[in-house]
């Protein structure tokens, strides 16, 4: 898991914007985003649950799956969300 909230510190109140650290898996670059930077898409599955930013160093796009723990994370820091809805 490369992404954790850097300003959420147990028992301290959030002093500025929330920062994320990431890696990008082509580059290896490591480096923080704002929640402007990041996308969490939430599907029905794990499988179609993921966050996705490009990155600042090469440009790729970026999409990597996003467990519970992440969602969490995510939409407590202000990232964005779209609910996937399947149509059957």
């Amino acid at each position: 898991m490369n992404t954790r909230i850097m300003s959420e510190i147990p028992g301290m109140s959030r002093i500025g914007p929330v920062l994320f650290k990431a890696a990008c898996p082509d580059c290896r670059a490591r480096f923080e985003l704002s929640a402007g930077a990041l996308r969490l898409a939430i599907g029905a599955s794990a499988r179609t649950t993921f966050y996705s930013f490009t990155c600042p160093e090469c440009g790729t796009a970026v999409r990597k799956p996003a467990g519970e723990r992440i969602v969490e994370l995510l939409t407590g820091g202000g990232v964005r969300t779209l609910r996937l809805h399947s149509t059957v």
